[in-house]
C-alpha cells in the first residue's frame, strides 16, 4: 500500500493505492500537519485518531507526504520520527509542500515553471525540470505569506478594526464571525494553528468579491505577493509559466490573471487541491 499525503497547515488529504495506482480507499482528512507550528505529540494525536489509517498502519511500504512546515531539515525529521513509529514498515518520504504544487500543475514530467501556492500559507519556487530553487527563504506566517489564507485574514480584521471597511461589508463581517476582540486574541495567541484561524475569514472575501472594496483587497494582496516572490524570478519569467495551487489562488483567479496583466508575466494553471495530480506522478514515480 502507497500513502500519498498533501498537507496543509489546516488540512491533510491523504489517499492510497496499490502498486497498479488503483485507489483502495476514499480520501481521508485529517487536521493538518504543520512541524513548523504543532508539537511531535499533537502530530501523533491526529495520526492515531483516524481509524482508517489506524487499522492499515501494517499495510504500508511507502509513505509520500508533501507538507507545509517542511521546508528544513528539523521539522522533516519531526514528521519522518513520528512516521517511522505509526507506520514501521513503510518507506518514508517527506518533501516541502512546494514539490506536490509541482507535480500537480507542470504539463509535462520535466517542464520547467515557476510554481505558487496560495492556501493558508504562500509560496513560490522556480523548478527546473529537475531541481526546485527558491530565492526567498520564509519567516513564517506572521510577517511573510503574502496573499494567503492567513494573510487575508489579517487584512480583513486590521480593516474592520480600523474602522476602514465600508458599512454594507462591515455589517455583513459581524453577521458571520465573532469579532469580540477577547475571543480574536485568544485565538491568536493562547490557541494552536493562528495561521489556520486567520485564513478561515479568506471565506468571507471570496464570498463577496462583487464588492469593489474587497476586489481590490484580494488585489492588493496579490500584487504584494507578485512583487515580494513571483518577480524574484525575472529572467525565469521570460521563458516559463507560472502556474498556482491552492484554494486562494483556486477562488482568486480573475483578480491574479489582471495582477498579472499589470506586472507583466503570463499565468498558465491553476489547481485547488494538488493531491490527485501526486497520484497520477506516483502511478509511475514510486
Amino acid at each position: 500500500m502507497i500513502l500519498i499525503v498533501d498537507s496543509g497547515s489546516t488540512k491533510s488529504d491523504w489517499i492510497a493505492i496499490d502498486n497498479d495506482g488503483n485507489k483502495l480507499f476514499d480520501k481521508i482528512k485529517t487536521k493538518g500537519l504543520n512541524p513548523a507550528i504543532l508539537s511531535e505529540k499533537k502530530i501523533k494525536k491526529i495520526i492515531k485518531n483516524e481509524k482508517k489509517l489506524k487499522a492499515n498502519r501494517k499495510k504500508v511500504t511507502h509513505l509520500y507526504f508533501y507538507g507545509a512546515g517542511c521546508g528544513t531539515e528539523t521539522p522533516r525529521l519531526t514528521l519522518k520520527t513520528v512516521f517511522k513509529q505509526f507506520f514501521s514498515k513503510a518507506k518514508v518520504i517527506i518533501k516541502e509542500d512546494t514539490m506536490a504544487a509541482v507535480y500537480a500543475t507542470i504539463n509535462t514530467p520535466k517542464e520547467a515553471a515557476i510554481v505558487c501556492i496560495l492556501g493558508t500559507g504562500s509560496n513560490c519556487s522556480y523548478f527546473d525540470g529537475k531541481v526546485l530553487h527558491q530565492r526567498v527563504s520564509s519567516l513564517g506566517y506572521s510577517i511573510m505569506d503574502d496573499g494567503s489564507g492567513n494573510y487575508f485574514g489579517k487584512q480583513l480584521l486590521r480593516e474592520y478594526y480600523f474602522n476602514h471597511m465600508p458599512k454594507p461589508v462591515r455589517d455583513s463581517f459581524e453577521e458571520n464571525y465573532n469579532l469580540d476582540a477577547d475571543y480574536i486574541k485568544y485565538n491568536l495567541y493562547k490557541k494552536p494553528n493562528p495561521n489556520a484561524y486567520l485564513a478561515q475569514f479568506a471565506e468571507f472575501m471570496i464570498l463577496n468579491k462583487e464588492s469593489k472594496y474587497i476586489k481590490e483587497l484580494i488585489k492588493t494582496g496579490i500584487r504584494s505577493f507578485a512583487k515580494n516572490m513571483i518577480l524574484q524570478y525575472t529572467d525565469e519569467l521570460k521563458t516559463v509559466p507560472v502556474h498556482f495551487a491552492g484554494s486562494v489562488a483556486f477562488f482568486c483567479q480573475e483578480e491574479i490573471r489582471e495582477v498579472a496583466k499589470e506586472l507583466g508575466f503570463k499565468t498558465d494553471n491553476f489547481i485547488r487541491r494538488p493531491i490527485d495530480g501526486l497520484v497520477s506522478f506516483h502511478k509511475v514515480n514510486k
